[in-house]
């Protein structure tokens, strides 16, 4: 007698058996955890200008501001520091 005899022999009950099986296949398939969204580290860019001798004010209004709006006008960009 092989293992697939009775299955053979008995093609209701096989096909009830594995009605049963998907069912409760379908039925454990909502207990299963899924997360939101994976946890991942966001891409960041750091960007350094140095003008030596000029003072604050300068750095602010001749580098940082022009730099800032160029920053901003690239899509996809949520935050600027």
């Amino acid at each position: 007698m092989t293992l697939s005899e009775p299955f053979i022999r008995r093609p209701v009950a096989t096909t009830l058996l594995m009605a049963a099986g998907a069912l409760v296949g379908m039925d454990a398939f909502t207990f299963l955890p899924i997360a939101p969204l994976p946890q991942g580290a966001a891409p960041t860019t750091q960007v350094t200008a140095t003008w030596p001798g000029a003072c604050a004010g300068t750095i602010g209004t001749s580098v940082a501001a022009p730099l800032e709006r160029q920053f901003a006008q690239i899509p996809g960009i949520s935050q600027l520091t």
